[in-house]
């Protein structure tokens, strides 16, 4: 049985940064799809960057172009989300999450393997 567990959100003032950490357990993720999705308060669940298994190609949302990296590292079987810039806008919970076919990376990712449980991001002064 697979797991995700994010760690490293919180409260942070517009412009700063934070470092989002998935570690996986149960599964390699050196094989998986791996992708972070987010759901602001009374919206949708919307993908905002991921990691294609087909092409190893990566995804990112308009919104976050040239603010977020995503990464990871085989070797921890743990993924990232480096979030810098950050706005207001991107308050959210941000959910990881893993799958063993190439899939939509945008969308609500209902059809993904793997969630995380979230962790809320916060931006605010």
């Amino acid at each position: 049985q697979g797991q995700l567990v994010e760690s490293g959100g919180g409260l942070v003032q517009p412009g700063g940064s934070l470092r989002l950490s998935c570690a996986a357990s149960g599964f390699p993720l050196e094989y998986y799809q791996i992708g972070w999705f987010r759901q602001a308060p009374g919206k949708e669940r919307e993908g905002v960057s991921c990691i294609r298994k087909s092409d190893s190609s990566l995804y990112y949302d308009d919104s976050v172009k040239g603010r977020f990296a995503i990464s990871r590292d085989n070797g921890k079987n743990t993924m990232y989300l480096q979030m810098n810039s950050l706005k207001p806008e991107d308050t959210a919970v941000y959910y990881c999450a893993a799958d063993h076919l190439t899939k939509s990376c945008y969308g609500e990712g209902w059809t993904w393997d793997y969630f995380g449980q979230g962790t809320q991001v916060t931006v605010s002064s």
